[in-house]
């Protein structure tokens, strides 16, 4: 269970700070709920604290954590399916994982594609989302600057091994 002021990220998401814990009646049944709230995007979460595991809520990564995440990235392989569906299914059950090496490698594969061909509608929306995902998750771990982060990101991202 999480306490007011913990920082915890959903993996749709982000990272964000649980504002409160309030109960409410929903349908005729009274439950807890986390009041999440995410500085990136001013979005605001009530979760169910029953059903926070099953949703993929988890704490903040540390700070070391984060380092060996950037570190990795130029080194990340990724392999783009040239169906955009399947390449769209796959991105998004990726970015569902809560796994940060996998948001990583989503963004690296639509970078590289950007570059390549350009993107869709939607998986210009879904970069966007991910390098969300990732970026605020990173501010939080290293106290740092959203935009600083995410500059340094993008340039992980443009590096090959």
């Amino acid at each position: 269970m999480f306490s007011i002021g913990d920082y915890v990220v959903h993996p749709l998401h982000g990272a964000g700070k649980i504002e409160d814990i309030v109960e409410e009646k929903v349908a005729g049944v009274r439950k807890e709920y986390y009041v999440f709230n995410m500085p990136a995007g001013s979005l605001v979460l009530k979760i169910p604290t029953s059903s926070a595991g099953t949703v993929g809520i988890r704490n903040v990564i540390t700070e070391s954590e984060a380092d060996e995440l950037m570190e990795a990235i130029p080194g990340l392989t990724v392999e783009a399916n040239s169906n955009w569906n399947k390449r769209y299914q796959e991105n998004l059950s990726r970015l569902k994982s809560g796994d940060l090496y996998e948001v990583a490698k989503v963004i690296k594969s639509l970078v590289q594609r950007e570059s390549q061909r350009g993107l869709s509608t939607g998986e210009r929306k879904m970069l966007y989302n991910a390098k969300q995902i990732l970026c605020s998750e990173i501010v939080l771990a290293k106290r740092g600057e959203y935009a600083d982060v995410e500059n340094t990101l993008m340039d992980a991202m443009r590096q090959t091994q």
